[in-house]
């Protein structure tokens, strides 16, 4: 089966329209209809329902999802792996959590490429869902999160910590920065429940995010309250646009890189664990994670 069928089946699922798909990839919408019939027919189920106005999956067609999923990727990352440069001696895909890249990932990218000269890398920001199946479906190399993995063919090592701090955009005490404009940062699940530990009484708070810097962003324009990584907001500190709110402590957060036991990569990514638990290494990826911010400017994944 041509894998330009599975490609065009995700497509249909997640446009649920036969016509913006086939745009989404410039072919006809006949193209589409036949694609799609031909995996109907392979499969021997109804894999669409089509209403005059509206198209949505059937059972079937929610069940093939993520076997679709697994086969797209699994086959683009061997083409390209196939394709590397003759130049390259490895080709490793790493991927994050959107809480950790600002904060953390995208220093230790710069500070990975640096030292593996030669090497050829795909980074992608991830939730977690995702890269626990990526890391077990073998199309992503290795992750760093919040959040420990329990599954037995994967290692899980704490590389570094995260130091939380609750930081205001203006001088005040914990019962009034919990009711100006908080916004909760999800950190992982366990931040989560030491959360509802810590602040048992709060209220619901004003803005939800899976990212420090979305909260950081919003409080330095709006005015509000969130727990920040210290890396982030040293700069907003020292220019008088955050204060740290007294009478709390900080909140250290372990930050683990998860990989295959099994992987054909392994010697590559021990190396790269032992890099990121280095002392030095950690301590350079603080002091970088602070240069983009100065200039108040966001940062791209690669």
């Amino acid at each position: 089966m041509d894998v330009k069928v599975f490609k065009t089946f995700l497509e249909v699922a997640k446009e649920r329209h036969f016509g913006r798909a086939a745009e989404n990839l410039y072919i006809t919408q006949a193209a589409v209809s036949a694609r799609i019939k031909q995996l109907e027919s392979y499969f021997g189920a109804r894999l669409f329902l089509r209403d005059r106005n509206a198209i949505r999956l059937t059972p079937s067609g929610e069940r093939l999802i993520s076997y679709a999923d697994i086969m797209v990727n699994t086959l683009e990352q061997a083409k390209f792996d196939l394709s590397l440069e003759s130049g390259q001696a490895l080709q490793l895909t790493i991927g994050g959590a959107p809480d950790i890249w600002d904060a953390y990932l995208q220093s230790c990218l710069s500070l990975i490429t640096d030292k593996f000269k030669g090497y050829a890398f795909t980074a992608n920001a991830l939730s977690r869902e995702q890269i626990y199946k990526k890391l077990l479906d073998k199309t992503l190399d290795m992750a760093l999160a919040l959040d420990p993995v329990n599954y037995d063919e994967l290692c899980c090592t704490k590389v570094s910590s995260l130091v939380l701090t609750l930081v205001s955009s203006k001088p005040c005490s914990v019962e009034q920065a919990l009711e100006n404009n908080y916004v909760y940062v999800d950190w992982g699940t366990r931040f989560s429940s030491e959360h509802a530990e810590r602040h048992p009484t709060i209220s619901a708070p004003y803005l939800r995010t899976s990212t420090g810097r979305i909260a950081l962003d919003f409080i330095v324009e709006k005015g509000g309250t969130a727990y920040l990584p210290q890396s982030m907001i040293e700069p907003y500190l020292a220019s008088g646009d955050l204060y740290k709110v007294s009478e709390i402590d900080e909140w250290c957060k372990p930050i683990y890189l998860s990989y295959r036991r099994a992987n054909n990569s392994i010697e590559a990514i021990k190396k790269i664990e032992h890099l990121l638990i280095s002392p030095s290494a950690n301590k350079k990826a603080t002091s970088e994670a602070l240069a983009p911010i100065k200039d108040h400017t966001s940062s791209e994944t690669l």
